[in-house]
């Protein structure tokens, strides 16, 4: 039987230090039949030369140009509209997988005939070795859950296009949280995404950045309850009082 394509798509900005690994994390798959979409966001650095040098390499990686920086919703947007998948998934230029990641996703996918589902993962450091901090994710999560949990973390994520459609899965051309914006913009329209508890991932984190992202993704939850999902100030504050405790516990 004929292995279903997978869409990988990928924001490029400022990341020339990590490309090579991610480019190395995917080509190691052992589900090959995938196409990878790099959309440059006019990254400054050298990202372009060593994504056409890796295109050379393997006709499966795609680069798509936009024409000003439009930030990460209008590059991984460019990315869903290119992709010729059946199934896609996202991964952020620093992070990392196992090499089973695909296989076993897609398997699962399969099983659960599901159309959204999520993996379980872990903190690296920026040489992106494991550093223990693993973040398990629950069985099912649906719209509700997910406002007061935002345990989804992008490059874990793989939807079934065919089941959800280009539109549904296109993310909302916010500064901030656009990922976050988009799982629950799919989980208003069905009942649950589906967690694999399986660490397949790892999300590298700089040293220098960590106090100041906390920071940053508390003011962008917040921005999301109010601005996006227009919620009352009482249920915004009732889901941010469960989210900062969620987030939390992903940290202990």
């Amino acid at each position: 039987m004929e292995e279903d394509l997978i869409s990988i798509v990928v924001p490029v900005y400022h990341a020339e230090q990590f490309l090579k690994d991610t480019i190395k994390t995917i080509k190691e798959q052992t589900y090959k039949n995938w196409e990878l979409i790099f959309i440059n966001d006019c990254s400054p650095d050298k990202s372009v030369e060593i994504i056409q040098k890796a295109m050379k390499e393997n006709k499966k990686i795609k680069l798509l140009q936009l024409k000003e920086n439009s930030g990460a919703a209008v590059a991984r947007n460019t990315g869903i509209q290119e992709a010729k998948g059946k199934y896609l998934v996202f991964i952020d230029a620093d992070d990392l997988w196992e090499k089973e990641k695909l296989k076993k996703q897609i398997e699962f996918m399969k099983n659960k005939d599901c159309a959204f589902s999520f993996t379980s993962y872990e903190f690296a450091d920026e040489k992106g070795i494991g550093n223990g901090k693993i973040v398990r994710v629950p069985e099912k999560i649906n719209y509700k859950q997910a406002l007061k949990n935002t345990t989804i973390w992008t490059s874990t994520v793989m939807f079934d296009v065919e089941k959800l459609g280009k539109e549904l899965i296109q993310m909302p051309n916010v500064k901030r949280g656009q990922d976050t914006a988009t799982w629950w913009k799919v989980l208003k329209q069905i009942p649950y995404a589906y967690g694999m508890d399986e660490v397949l991932s790892y999300y590298r984190r700089t040293n220098d950045s960590l106090s100041s992202n906390k920071i940053k993704a508390l003011k962008r939850t917040w921005s999301l309850y109010r601005k996006v999902e227009h919620l009352n100030i009482v249920y915004s504050f009732y889901n941010f009082c469960w989210y900062v405790l969620n987030a939390i516990k992903r940290r202990i």
